[in-house]
Order: C-alpha cells, then sequence, then structure tokens
C-alpha cells in the first residue's frame, strides 16, 4: 500500500514538474515568435467590436476597398503587403485583421461562419460607412458571401481570391472534429500541440506544398510575419485555428451565392488545388460571376504576381 502511494505521489510529482516545463516552453516560444516584429502593430487603428478590439490600416483616398485576409494557421492583414500602396492610389484602403488573426485582440470564444459575417458588416457600417468593395483570400469568401446576403446595401463589387470549394463549406464537425477542438483547448498541453503545428517549419512548409507556385522563390518575411502573427495573443492565440481546424467555422453558402445580386470576379491561381472545377461550381450556381486565372501562382496569386493581380483589380473595380 505504501509503496502503490509513493508510487502515486511520484507520478503526481513528475506531471507537474512536466507541466510546469512545458508552460515556461510554451512562454518562450510565444515571445520568441514576435523578436522580429513583422508585424507593424503601431501604425494600426483599433475598432472596439462587441467581442473585442479588431486591428486594421487605412490608407489613401477615393472609393473604398476592404481587403480580408484567409483564415489558415498566422494569417493576418500582412497579406495582403505587397498590393495595399498600389490601391491606395486611387482607393482608400481598409486592410482588416480578424478577431483571434493577426493583431486583433483573441478572445477564447467559438469562432463561427457567423461571427465573421457580423464583423465584416459592422466593420462596413460603423468604420467605413459607405457602400464597399471587398477582396477576400482563400476561406474568407464564405463570410463575405454570407456578409453580403444578410447586408446587400453594405457592399458593391467583390472579388474572391482561390474561394474554398463547396465540397468543404458542406462539411460538418464530426465527433472526431470535436475531439480536436477539446484537445487543443486544453490549457497548457494543447497549446504545445497548437505551437507544433504553427511551428516556422511547418508554416514553411505549408507555403512550399500549398501557397507558392515556385517553393524557390519563397519570400522569407512572409514566413515570418505569419509565424510571428500565429503566435501572438497568448494562451488564445490558438482558438481561432482551433475552430477552423474542428470545422467549426464551416457553413453551406449555395442558396445565398444564388441569390445575391453583386458583381462578382473569382481570381484563381494557375496552380491551385482543384481550382478550375472550383469556380466552375461557383459559377454553375451564380452564372453572372466573372474569373480570370493569373498564371505563374497558386494560392497567393496577389502576392506571386502582384501586377497581373492588380491589372484585374483595375479593369474590375
Amino acid at each position: 500500500m505504501k509503496k502503490h502511494k509513493n508510487r502515486l505521489l511520484t507520478c503526481a510529482a513528475l506531471l507537474a514538474s512536466a507541466t510546469v516545463v512545458i508552460h515556461i516552453l510554451n512562454k518562450i516560444i510565444a515571445a520568441s515568435a514576435s523578436l522580429k516584429e513583422m508585424l507593424d502593430r503601431s501604425h494600426k487603428n483599433t475598432y472596439n467590436w462587441r467581442f473585442g478590439k479588431v486591428h486594421y490600416t487605412k490608407r489613401g483616398k477615393g472609393s473604398p476597398i476592404l481587403l480580408i485576409h484567409d483564415i489558415i494557421p498566422g494569417s493576418s492583414g500582412y497579406e495582403w503587403n505587397r498590393i495595399e500602396k498600389q490601391l491606395a492610389m486611387d482607393h482608400t484602403v481598409y486592410t482588416l485583421d480578424l478577431l483571434g488573426c493577426g493583431s486583433s485582440e483573441k478572445p477564447g470564444v467559438t469562432y463561427t461562419n457567423f461571427v465573421y459575417t457580423q464583423l465584416i458588416c459592422d466593420f462596413v457600417k460603423n468604420i467605413i460607412g459607405e457602400k464597399t468593395n471587398i477582396i477576400s483570400s482563400g476561406f474568407s469568401a464564405s463570410f463575405v458571401i454570407m456578409a453580403c446576403r444578410n447586408e446587400q446595401t453594405l457592399f458593391n463589387k467583390i472579388i474572391l481570391v482561390n474561394p474554398p470549394s463547396m465540397t468543404k463549406l458542406n462539411e460538418m464537425p464530426s465527433q472526431k472534429d470535436n475531439l480536436l477542438k477539446f484537445f487543443l483547448e486544453i490549457p497548457i498541453f494543447g497549446t504545445l500541440i497548437y505551437h507544433i503545428v504553427v511551428s516556422r517549419e511547418n508554416i514553411n512548409n505549408l507555403f512550399i506544398e500549398k501557397l507558392y507556385y515556385n517553393p524557390f522563390h519563397i519570400d522569407s518575411d512572409m514566413v515570418d510575419a505569419y509565424y510571428e502573427a500565429a503566435h501572438i495573443g497568448g494562451v488564445y492565440a490558438k482558438s481561432a485555428y482551433a475552430c477552423y481546424a474542428s470545422k467549426y467555422m464551416n457553413i453551406s453558402i449555395t442558396h445565398n451565392l444564388k441569390a445575391i445580386d453583386n458583381s462578382i470576379l473569382i481570381v484563381e491561381g494557375e496552380a491551385e488545388n482543384n481550382g478550375a472545377s472550383i469556380v466552375d461550381s461557383y459559377c454553375l450556381l451564380n452564372p453572372a460571376i466573372e474569373s480570370v486565372t493569373i498564371k505563374k501562382s497558386k494560392h497567393f496569386p496577389h502576392v506571386e504576381n502582384p501586377e497581373s493581380f492588380l491589372d484585374q483589380v483595375s479593369v474590375f473595380f
């Protein structure tokens, strides 16, 4: 009995020690990720939204354009840094860090499509204050479509850059996905798992395998910015990713895409996985949608081929 008790005490002591070590390690990883200070937070404006502070930048003069980044790990408004200044020559450009991303506040809430739909609508109403053109990247296309359907008077023309497939959006959280979310949200050990997922090596591999057309031309500053953005926010930096990975942001946009009558342009990267079939599925639902393919680019045509991308924007807007 005494031996059994000693073993339990030893196991408890080891677990406590491991927890303290992992907690310290998490703190070190998060702090070191921001050493390069790739995200200039000093020049950002703050929108005090109902669920947390949202950071954004405002540049230029003219008709407004709202830039909304993708929702992949480490995403932020930095995604648009190669086209912001050029767009600002003719437009007032608002670049948003979505709640739970980049420099914006990262509360420990459940991030759903509805949350981001409301954020976009409220931002246009309360900050921009007039009918707005939107350029969205990747998964955020679903937020924009839903926002446009909910508040049609707020939005003008829309550009969707490599939007997600309908199949992906229709996937609902399974028991396995709920378990994934549960484990990621465990305070210390879940944070360690998240830090492994968003390690600099894994983010670099994400760029090589899924985002860039030419893996030899990856911008190290871009990787550093994603790595930093993924770690800002302390213990809740993982919250948005946990909801994204467990499909809590998914929603069917089929009905809403059919119903809206805004001018929509889909910009597809030449090498985007299943890009052509995804564009076809969107055009089938709404025949008024136009599309264009940017050569020598993949998921980020606005990063890899900004000149061609800006040409398409100037024609469409």
